[in-house]
């Protein structure tokens, strides 16, 4: 296997929720990969340094706008994208949502947010790239942001864990059904990694007793989870299709 097979020169990636922690590091990943990038958020304005930051290293990018619960804010994105670089050949459905609360105290307005960006969210911008990948005749990959917690499950977590299985199985079923059109989806399934979202709990004497509990012994690093999407977005991953692929340390393993 060539070195070459990792490379994503010509090809153009849409990330979603790339305002911070994971979805700006794949940008910035994707980016010294070769791939030209469309940085997408609700928070526009916290994107432009991102772009900044992938034109000095070399690549391209552009900053969108865009609510992953919105199907015409998703359809704008889409066009002010390819208007720079043409048909989007790599999706990587990155944003996601938490409200980590017990099952019984979770209100039908929290259920609602959870999977409307969560599942919804993943849907609605997968259907919209793979329309258009296939109206140009043109193969891609899509890779969906899962999470451990679609594979296992955690006390006070119920909805979150429910909205990212949903994306686990919407992946594999995707893959069977765009497959004939040389279109690959795959998920991955980070573990714990340092975010926005999760910040105040693994500060905390909790977090970080939880976090002496892992296989690891540590978080995740972002930067971990660059080379394993760089592998399902490229032609080293040309026959890897419908796979969920944990990047967590062993913490599916382990269970806890």
């Amino acid at each position: 296997m060539s070195l070459d097979q990792f490379s994503l020169a010509g090809r153009t990636a849409l990330i979603t929720g790339a305002s911070s922690g994971i979805g700006r590091c794949l940008a910035t990943g994707l980016a010294k990969a070769g791939a030209n990038i469309i940085v997408a958020a609700r928070r526009e304005e916290r994107l432009q340094q991102l772009v900044d930051d992938i034109s000095n290293v070399g690549g391209q990018a552009i900053a969108v706008a865009m609510d992953v619960t919105d199907k015409a804010s998703i359809e704008r994105a889409y066009n002010l994208g390819e208007e720079r670089f043409g048909t989007v050949d790599i999706i990587v459905n990155n944003a996601g949502v938490a409200d980590a609360k017990n099952f019984l105290k979770i209100e039908d307005e929290s259920l609602d947010f959870i999977m409307d960006t969560n599942f919804k969210g993943v849907w609605y911008v997968a259907q919209e790239g793979a329309r258009r990948m296939v109206a140009a005749k043109k193969p891609g990959s899509i890779i969906n942001i899962a999470s451990v917690l679609g594979i296992t499950a955690k006390y006070g977590q119920s909805a979150y864990c429910a909205s990212k299985g949903a994306v686990v199985q919407l992946s594999r079923s995707m893959a069977l059904d765009l497959m004939s059109n040389d279109i690959r989806v795959n998920a991955i399934a980070p573990g714990w990694f340092k975010t926005e979202i999760n910040a105040s709990y693994f500060d905390s004497p909790a977090g970080q007793d939880y976090v002496t509990r892992m296989p690891a012994r540590r978080l995740g690093k972002l930067e971990e989870l660059v080379g394993p999407v760089i592998l399902l977005a490229s032609d080293a991953g040309s026959f890897i299709t419908g796979t969920v692929l944990p990047v967590d340390g062993a913490i599916h393993c382990a269970g806890i």
